[in-house]
């Protein structure tokens, strides 16, 4: 039987600003990264989604981003590998001691935005998280987000990583992702058809049709999306007509 998690970033509203369907979407994942404060999120908003996740027993991780929220944390910075690793581990520790407090601990670790792209471009800024993230808690699950990042973290014996792969946007051919600046609706049956795809082959459709290779344990469903709920819902469906089981990331590695 095919195992798979469905992770979701989440807790990115702040102030008077609300992003996400986080309430609608938490009953239909395992895993959600909630943004740490820097790109988004803010100290109310980081209890209140470390609290809904702990109703629906959903596993907590950390999306850290770069300080900069106005440009939600996707715009390019110029900073060292040991400014990147701080940068981590501050937003580990704020999310840890919510987490503390609803009984409950950050089980994984999902860089957001230019800070991921920083780290599949740069080695030496990804080995700088991944030592930050194992002198915090070497039980932690590092959620690699292409392929660049998850080869770097089988250099580390001690670390967990899961490669994650997407259903809700599309492949190019390099298995890099057409990220759209405002996701587009996508026909429902064509998000479950790449969830089943990836979920059972590990292989998935690119924009050209051409059949690529993506060994993803965890699907990442964009909450803040036009059709989420709808997309998860039909996931949901699937999992029972296929006889996928979803499981949380401590169950895959």
């Amino acid at each position: 039987m095919a195992r798979i998690d469905i992770n979701c970033d989440m807790g990115e509203s702040f102030g008077n600003y609300t992003m996400g369907r986080d309430g609608e979407v938490m009953p239909y994942i395992t895993s959600a990264n909630i943004a740490g404060g820097f790109h988004a999120g803010d100290p109310h908003v980081m209890r209140e989604t470390v609290e809904l996740a702990a109703e629906h027993d959903v596993g907590v991780g950390v999306h850290p981003g770069l300080p900069d929220m106005m440009g939600f944390g996707r715009r390019t910075m110029d900073a060292t590998p040991e400014e990147v690793r701080d940068y981590v581990v501050y937003q580990l520790g704020a999310l840890d001691a919510f987490a503390a407090r609803h009984g409950t601990s950050v089980q994984h670790v999902k860089p957001h935005g230019a800070m991921y792209s920083m780290l599949s471009q740069s080695e030496d800024h990804a080995r700088a998280v991944m030592e930050g993230i194992l002198e915090v808690d070497p039980d932690l699950i590092y959620l690699a987000t292409d392929m660049h990042i998850y080869e770097v973290a089988q250099e580390f014996d001690d670390l967990r990583a899961v490669f994650e792969g997407y259903v809700d946007i599309l492949y190019r051919e390099d298995r890099s992702l057409i990220v759209e600046k405002q996701m587009e609706p996508k026909p429902p049956e064509e998000v479950v058809e790449r969830f089943v795809s990836i979920a059972t082959e590990g292989t998935v459709e690119t924009a050209t049709g051409e059949t690529i290779e993506v060994p993803a344990e965890s699907i990442c469903v964009h909450g803040d999306g036009p059709n989420a709920v709808e997309y998860l819902e039909a996931i949901h469906e699937a999992v029972d007509e296929y006889g996928i089981e979803l499981v949380g990331l401590d169950d895959l590695v």
